[in-house]
């Protein structure tokens, strides 16, 4: 039996049918008013945004680092200048295959090996977009090939970069700095300082001395060209100009044939010298013996070369001047004499017995002059031009380790002087409270002893010495070391003297800083410690001589430098100002296991004052650094 088919019910398919195109043309509506709203945001209400963004896409703005301020010395002569040298640079991110890449470029032009460790660490140390130096300073013909073959070179760019020079060699070094690639450290330290901007474009920035100290003056400030891009991101045309500002240049009260006069005068000794003009702070020298070329840095040492520089056993990385700290030894009397003129302590006539030695009450020990069977009947005058030491040991024990060190810290022992450089050390002027902070322990007498020498715990540095032998020179004023002259600007061609800073002024009497005065006098005339040093001098210097030990000596031994190594010799040390009568310059020599501060470090002074007053300098000297001024 054959089943009936039944009938479609129309209206019921047509009423589905019409909602189904309803709910269709609700949801068409629905998007449709989504897409106009949405355009409606974009192109009305988004409107300035998106037309700044496409215009950011069209105009690029290229950074244009500034040229860096020139460093010059008293008289012009050019320090640290800038040249343009055509560099090779590789980006790690535009380049498929970098050992391939390197190995084409090693084809063409000559990659040492301490070019290729460079380039590996600088790598490292960079990101992937950031341009890195493969090699400096081609040559015409190096530029020429490698802009023939860049078509396969990807990554690879010859850029004409800005380069830093230093002229006056190792022995300015420590004063002048270098500059270096900026790393992260650097960059940190820019955003945190909201200066970040200023060093687009810029490789380089001061990493020590001047150039670290001076950076914000000597970077300048960067341009901008605003460049017109075509859609494959190609320059098509300028559309404006910031021109870039120049740094400042920065004179010197520095100089340099002063300087080369004193690295000479060192020989093969290892050493610090500061010499000031006592009135203004201005420092004339300052020697850090050995040196080192601060060329090296410039584009990135290679790390062979780091490593020799960083663990040779001299040390030539470190700036003996500012951050080598000795003991004062005998350079502290003067100070020592003035405290204890000023305290009431001693008169200038009062005498005392040295037999060659001095004990404390109810001790055997015996603190041993340092000429055997003693000087005799010393005043304080012959206190200082023969070094008794006795007298001081006995000045020590009446005044006290506290009044000691508060009297010698008006000299500026034991605190940074201020000088415009950064890493100065302070020293060390012991007292009772710092060794019970530092060691838990008491302070002994037999310390306030052979602290009255410059010996124990007390430690200084060539400028703390020169700046509290300049107080002496001037009559008590305390001036802070200034390196920087005058600051000019390159846009107003005009030298701003840089004024002297001046911390305060003792109140000292007259009688007493001429007693001490006239001791440092007799230090350089016949009977003078250093008499040999002052010999045929057309001017009058006062000095005072310095031994510090370095090893200790047993009781009843004697020092024998013959028999020792000169690593375990003592420090030789001498502080002195000329003319005596009205004192224009003042020098502090420390000279690394150089003995006797009469027979090593004055002769140096001497050469200083001889230049410095009379012109006259060494027959046997070159001057190393560039004849070239501004």
């Amino acid at each position: 039996m054959k089943l009936a088919t039944p009938l479609k019910n129309l209206d019921r398919e047509l009423a589905r049918f019409q909602g189904r195109l309803k709910a269709g043309a609700v949801f068409i509506a629905l998007l449709a008013t989504v897409l106009l709203a949405r355009a409606f945001y974009l192109q009305i209400m988004q409107h300035e945004l998106y037309i700044q963004r496409a215009e950011s896409n069209r105009i690029s703005l290229v950074p244009t680092a500034p040229h860096r301020g020139l460093i010059l010395d008293r008289n012009g002569r050019v320090l640290a200048e800038n040249y343009s040298a055509y560099t090779l640079e590789l980006t790690r991110a535009k380049t498929d295959d970098l050992e391939a890449t390197l190995a084409e470029v090693g084809k063409l032009i000559e990659i040492t090996p301490g070019q290729a460790r460079r380039f590996r660490r600088l790598l490292s140390e960079s990101h992937e977009f950031e341009t890195v130096p493969l090699k400096s300073k081609l040559t015409d013909e190096e530029v020429a090939i490698l802009a023939a073959n860049r078509y396969r070179l990807p990554g690879v760019e010859v850029k004409a970069r800005l380069f830093r020079n230093y002229q006056a060699g190792p022995g300015m070094a420590h004063v002048l700095g270098f500059v270096g690639r900026i790393n992260d450290h650097d960059l940190k330290r820019l955003r945190e300082t909201n200066v970040e901007q200023n060093y687009r474009g810029s490789a380089y920035i001061g990493k020590t001395g001047l150039e670290q100290s001076y950076e914000s003056l000597l970077h300048g400030r960067t341009g901008f060209d605003q460049m017109e891009m075509d859609a494959s991101g190609r320059a098509v045309r300028m559309l404006s100009r910031i021109p870039p500002v120049p740094g400042k240049d920065l004179r010197l009260h520095l100089d340099v044939e002063l300087q080369a006069v004193a690295e000479h005068a060192f020989g093969d000794y290892m050493g610090g010298l500061v010499a000031l003009d006592p009135n203004t702070g201005g420092v004339l020298a300052l020697v850090s013996k050995p040196g080192f070329d601060p060329n090296l840095f410039v584009d990135g040492i290679d790390p062979e070369t780091w490593k020799a520089l960083n663990e040779s056993p001299d040390r030539p990385m470190v700036n003996r001047a500012l951050r080598g700290i000795y003991p004062p030894g005998s350079t502290i009397k003067p100070f020592m004499a003035l405290a204890g003129l000023e305290l009431g302590l001693r008169k200038p006539a009062d005498t005392i017995v040295d037999p060659g030695f001095f004990s404390l009450p109810n001790s055997r020990h015996q603190y041993r002059d340092w000429k055997r069977g003693g000087h005799g009947v010393v005043d304080l005058r012959r206190s200082i031009s023969q070094s008794c030491d006795v007298y001081y040991y006995r000045l020590a024990v009446d005044m006290g380790i506290d009044r000691m060190h508060d009297s010698l810290a008006q000299f500026g022992l034991g605190e940074k002087t201020g000088i415009d450089l950064d890493g100065e050390s302070a020293g060390l002027l012991p007292s009772r409270d710092w060794k019970q902070r530092r060691f838990k322990q008491i302070w002994y007498p037999g310390e306030t002893v052979i602290a009255g020498i410059g010996q124990g715990y007390h430690l200084t540095t060539p400028l703390q010495l020169a700046a509290a032998t300049a107080l002496l020179a001037n009559g008590g004023k305390r001036i802070e070391p200034r390196l920087v002259q005058a600051v000019r600007d390159p846009l107003a061609h005009a030298w701003q003297p840089q004024p002297g800073v001046v911390r305060g002024q003792m109140a000292i009497a007259p009688a007493h800083l001429a007693a001490v005065r006239e001791g440092m006098m007799d230090v350089m005339r016949p009977g003078g410690t250093a008499s040999a040093a002052a010999a045929g001098a057309s001017y009058t210097i006062a000095g005072k001589t310095g031994t510090a030990q370095v090893v200790g000596i047993k009781q009843g031994a004697r020092y024998e430098a013959s028999r020792l190594s000169r690593q375990y010799r003592d420090h030789a040390l001498f502080i002195a100002y000329a003319p005596a009568e009205n004192p224009t310059i003042v020098v502090a020599v420390m000279v690394e296991n150089g003995g006797h501060g009469g027979s090593t470090a004055a002769p140096i002074a001497r050469a200083v004052f001889d230049y410095y007053l009379t012109g006259k300098r060494p027959g046997d000297m070159k001057l190393e650094a560039s004849d070239a001024t501004e």
